[in-house]
């Protein structure tokens, strides 16, 4: 399933069905797309204009960055996917007998791993969509600096909406060491997300003036 391939209705009819994708994981991705592309317009809007010729080298710079992030977090909402279909496949194998169990549990504890491990990728993609939203917000086009702010607000969601998915698996993860890893991450970027999101909105809201 490529949900960039699909008109918005059906990705929304998508989203709403009974089927577990696309997900709450591949859904914040899309709201982290959204706000990657929020960033890129402003940024866009501030080429060439009369005005902005100082900061130029810096806005194209904020450019290609967001290119390769909005590309990353396509290539991640795939392997959300992906990796909620491994755990899937791996919650259905038979347990029958000892073997079959050890099997299963080692399959579930892999596939569970891996489902908490990429929504921290797509988290860090968030947090460089607002490293960027803070670098254009004090020199962005002031006609369109609402949409910085409207950057900032969706790619914190998008960072909060992600780490649900790592919160939920947890419980199914048996190694002590993996969890302690994925707690101490989601602390240190739950505490990044908060200085860039206040420092770029306070920027934001100077020039909203």
């Amino acid at each position: 399933m490529n949900i960039y391939e699909m008109t918005l209705n059906d990705y929304l009819d998508a989203a709403s069905s009974k089927n577990p994708t696309p997900g709450g994981g591949s859904v914040s991705a899309v709201v982290a797309a959204n706000a990657s592309a929020m960033v890129s317009m402003v940024a866009n809007l501030t080429l060439g204009k009369k005005g902005y010729d100082a900061v130029q080298d810096e806005v194209k710079n904020i450019l290609e960055k967001m290119s390769k992030n909005v590309n990353e977090i396509k290539a991640l909402t795939e392997k959300d996917i992906e990796a909620f279909q491994n755990f899937m496949e791996a919650w259905r194998l038979p347990s029958a007998t000892e073997e079959e169990k050890t099997f299963k549990s080692v399959g579930m504890e892999k596939s569970a791993q891996n489902a908490s491990s990429v929504p921290l990728e797509l988290c860090s993609a968030c947090i460089e969509i607002l490293k960027q939203a803070k670098q254009l917000a004090p020199i962005g086009n002031k006609t369109a600096i609402s949409d910085v702010g409207v950057g900032v607000y969706l790619a914190d969601a998008a960072l909060r909406s992600a780490l649900l998915s790592v919160d939920i698996n947890l419980p199914l993860i048996k190694e002590d060491a993996f969890k302690e890893r994925l707690l101490a991450r989601k602390v240190k970027l739950l505490a990044e997300a908060d200085e860039l999101k206040l420092l770029a909105l306070a920027d934001v809201s100077k020039r909203l003036l």
